[in-house]
C-alpha cells in the first residue's frame, strides 16, 4: 500500500508540469511514405474493422493541454500496472496475436488498450498511432505514439514515464498513418539519445 501511495504521489506531482517544447528537429518524427502493415495488425483489423477504418484529413497534431497530459500519464501507468507481460506464444500458442488484454498481454496488446482508453477519453485516432521500433538488442517492440504540438510522445509498457520519441533508446521503423488507421508509413529514424535501463517486455 505504501508503494502505491508513493507512486501515486509522484504521478500527481508530474501532472502539473507540461513538457517543454522540444527542438524542431527532434519534436516530431519524419515520415517516408506508405509501407507494409504488420501481420498482427492486419489480423486484428479483420476482427475489429472499426478500429482500422478511421480517417482524418487533419494534418496538425493535437494541442497538448495540462488535462490531456494528465490523461496520457494516468492511462500509461494504469495499463502498465494492470496487465502482466506475457508473450503471444505463452498466452495463445502462436507467434503473433494482437488483441485487447484482460490481465496478461504482450507489447502490442498494451498499445491497443492504451489507444482505446485514450480514444474513449476524447483523443483522436489521428494522434494515437501504433508504432513499431527496434530495441538496442535488435529485437522488435511496439509502443504508442501520441502526436502533439510539443512533439511525439511514447507510451511504453516497459516504463511508466512518458518520453519524447527522441529521448528513447529505440530505432523507429514504422507506424500507423495519421490519415487512415488501417495503413502504415515508414519512419525516417535517427539515432536517439541513450537513456537508463528499463524492464524487459
Amino acid at each position: 500500500m505504501k508503494t502505491v501511495t508513493l507512486a501515486k504521489g509522484a504521478l500527481i506531482g508530474a501532472l502539473f508540469l507540461l513538457p517543454v517544447q522540444a527542438h524542431a528537429n527532434q519534436a516530431n518524427m519524419k515520415t517516408a511514405g506508405l509501407t507494409s502493415q504488420p501481420i498482427g495488425h492486419y489480423n486484428f483489423c479483420q476482427s475489429n474493422p472499426g478500429e482500422c477504418s478511421q480517417r482524418s484529413g487533419r494534418s496538425q497534431p493535437m494541442t497538448l493541454t495540462r488535462k490531456a497530459w494528465r490523461q496520457i500519464l494516468e492511462v500509461n501507468q494504469a495499463v502498465n500496472r494492470s496487465i502482466e507481460p506475457r508473450t503471444d506464444m505463452e498466452i495463445f500458442g502462436v507467434e503473433e496475436h494482437w488483441t485487447y488484454p484482460q490481465s496478461v498481454g504482450d507489447c502490442e496488446d498494451y498499445v491497443l488498450l492504451k489507444r482505446n482508453m485514450l480514444m474513449r477519453a476524447g483523443f483522436k485516432a489521428a494522434d494515437l498511432l501504433i508504432t513499431v521500433v527496434r530495441q538496442p538488442d535488435g529485437s522488435g517492440h511496439a509502443v504508442l505514439t501520441v502526436r502533439t504540438d510539443l512533439g511525439d510522445y511514447i507510451l511504453d509498457n516497459m516504463r511508466d514515464k512518458v518520453l519524447l520519441w527522441s529521448d528513447t533508446e529505440y530505432t523507429f521503423l514504422k507506424r500507423q498513418s495519421s490519415r487512415h488507421s488501417g495503413r502504415w508509413i515508414k519512419l525516417k529514424h535517427s539515432r536517439p539519445t541513450t537513456v537508463g535501463s528499463i524492464r524487459r517486455n
